[in-house]
């Protein structure tokens, strides 16, 4: 089945958010109005069931024919019986609806997450923006259905009682329409009483859950030093509090329920008493089963009145979602690419022109002026110390950030003009972390590939000098890796992402610390593997050991984002600079 259009499209701008779930649900108008109608027969009983109490009540009373008692028990069978089918159609539409809106607001949510850019992204945790689209979403579903289910059961009982009332009891209405609301917020009041001890019980279990985190990441510290007493009487501590705020909190909703229960059950009584005086002493036309439906209907309709009233934490939870996912709908540091010239072919080389980059726009530059020119199958290596500018540089490359001055041309074309996403097909990056998902080798390797074969992944993993260890795995391709790789060691997982780059061949490579956190004999897989994929292509290399760059065409040494010098290694070495003293350090 395919899935629905992003819902928002039309460019979120921070609209209230009763408004932008109006927008969302727009698509299924129809069939919430066919809810509503299916709800409102499905549960017709709730107020249809009082009067034909009061019917048959009457009927015995009066002594009328037992006939009039068949055609009321019918009338009640039949709606009965529709509650079935009714009540199916009510959660085909309208469930079915939300469940819609939710799937949508999902996807619009992850193609936005595609279109921000990496700025965006080095800001914003990843697990902030799964919360979005996972917990966010599901709260604003659950609000949905919910508020349907129980605001609808409520209106519609509001509703239907208060016409059975008007035609059958009239004068009636004053009192209910003073002592329902009076007494819903009476009790809500009460129950309200609890909320702020609620929240102190809360705050002691997360308190709580803080503490048992804590306790388990310190597990190997705490058995190392003989300190487990310690931890116990930390947690300890915790959860005597717990139980007593608990104990507490249990007391208190006992307390304020039974409360609560008595005045609306007192209340009733006096209604019911009332009834039944008006209807003894004749002041007004009230009969036996009049008494005892306007009885029934003060409960009903009370009860309705003070669901209604309960609702408002929940939809207020579903709209803080609204605007949670909104903060991301909203996002502007969007990557533009629309209009732009589309890249069909690459030749691999890349000018870089006085570019400065600032990752705050008021704050030190990352980069300063930094020119250089690299010619179609060049190996550059970037050398530095930690800040030096290195990665900024490789993110220009990959185009994830903008210069704020100067300019970056790929084959004399400007950058700035080009639709990023057509030239990355042209480009593989290797870093010293590879990514892998939860799938299987061949998955992994082919991954954003149409169509590979076989042959064409064995060919790369064997350049990758990875088939040697896939052959050896049970399902060979089909192995499962694991989430992030983690059946496999780093020296494999790196293999796996340059056969994920080699099977690409790519015009342009970006080698990011690609060995730095390998083994000796992994690294000497790894950067003889490396080594083939660089063959024909630009490359540009990042690393702290210098003894993996000594091969590269030009070594460019940079300090507080600025050009040092530039050179092969051995040139570099002659000179005595900044380079020669790097090398030193790390000899000795």
């Amino acid at each position: 089945m395919a899935l629905p259009q992003g819902p928002l499209e039309h460019r979120y701008r921070g609209e209230h958010p009763v408004r932008t779930l109006a927008y969302l649900f727009r698509e299924d108008r129809l069939r919430v109005l066919v809810a509503v109608l299916a709800f409102a027969v499905k549960h017709s009983p709730v107020w249809l069931l009082p009067l034909v109490t009061a019917n048959i009540i009457d009927i015995v009373v009066e002594r009328r024919p037992v006939t009039e008692m068949g055609t009321n028990t019918a009338i009640l069978m039949v709606v009965l019986v529709l509650n079935y089918p009714t009540h199916l159609l009510y959660v085909r539409c309208m469930h079915g609806s939300v469940r819609r809106v939710g799937t949508a607001l999902r996807s619009a949510l992850c193609r936005r997450m595609q279109e921000l850019s990496i700025g965006y992204h080095s800001r914003v945790s990843a697990s902030a923006l799964q919360t979005k689209v996972i917990r966010d979403v599901e709260n604003i579903e659950t609000s949905a259905q919910q508020s349907a289910d129980t605001g609808l059961a409520a209106v519609i009982t509001l509703i239907g009682g208060l016409v059975v009332i008007a035609v059958r009891v009239p004068a009636a209405i004053p009192a209910f329409v003073v002592v329902v609301p009076a007494a819903s917020i009476l009790v809500r009041r009460l129950r309200g009483r609890l909320r702020s001890h609620n929240e102190q019980f809360r705050r002691q279990v997360e308190q709580l859950s803080s503490r048992v985190g804590e306790m388990t990441s310190l597990i190997p510290v705490t058995r190392a030093h003989g300190l487990e007493r310690t931890a116990l009487g930390r947690v300890d501590g915790s959860l005597r509090k717990v139980l007593t705020a608990g104990i507490r909190l249990d007391l208190l909703n006992g307390h304020f329920g039974a409360i609560a229960w008595i005045l609306l059950q007192s209340i009733g009584i006096g209604f019911l008493v009332g009834a039944a005086l008006i209807s003894y002493y004749a002041w007004l036309p009230v009969s036996p089963g009049d008494v005892v439906m306007l009885s029934t209907f003060f409960t009903t309709l009370t009860g309705s009145m003070t669901m209604l009233m309960g609702l408002t934490p929940i939809i207020t939870k579903g709209l803080e979602s609204v605007r949670s996912a909104g903060e991301v709908l909203q996002a502007p540091d969007l990557e533009v690419n629309t209009g732009k010239a589309e890249v069909t072919a690459v030749k691999g080389r890349l000018d870089f022109e006085s570019v400065t980059f600032r990752y705050d726009g008021e704050g030190p530059a990352a980069i300063t002026d930094f020119s250089l020119s690299v010619p179609p199958g060049q190996t550059v290596a970037l050398v530095g110390a930690s800040g030096a500018g290195k990665s900024t540089i490789l993110n220009l490359l990959i185009g994830f950030i903008r210069p704020a001055s100067g300019r970056i041309l790929l084959d004399g074309a400007d950058m700035a003009t080009l639709d990023l996403r057509s030239y990355r097909r042209f480009l593989s990056v290797v870093p010293q972390e590879s990514v892998l998902f939860e799938g299987s080798i061949r998955e992994n390797v082919g991954y954003g590939l149409a169509e590979v074969d076989s042959q064409a992944v064995r060919t790369a993993l064997q350049d990758a000098n990875a088939l040697e260890f896939v052959d050896r795995l049970p399902d060979g391709l089909d192995t499962v890796v694991g989430e992030r790789g983690a059946r496999l060691s780093g020296g494999q997982r790196q293999r796996l992402a340059i056969a994920r780059a080699l099977i690409r061949d790519p015009r342009i490579l970006v080698l990011d610390e690609a060995t730095s956190a390998l083994d000796t004999r992994s690294e000497a897989l790894v950067q003889e593997a490396m080594n083939r994929l660089m063959r024909g292509r630009t490359v540009f290399v990042v690393a702290h050991r210098l003894s993996t760059v000594r091969g590269a065409d030009r070594i460019v040494v940079m300090d507080q984002g600025r050009i040092l010098e530039i050179g092969t290694h051995a040139e570099l070495l002659r000179r005595g600079g900044a380079y020669a003293r790097l090398q030193s350090t790390q000899i000795s």
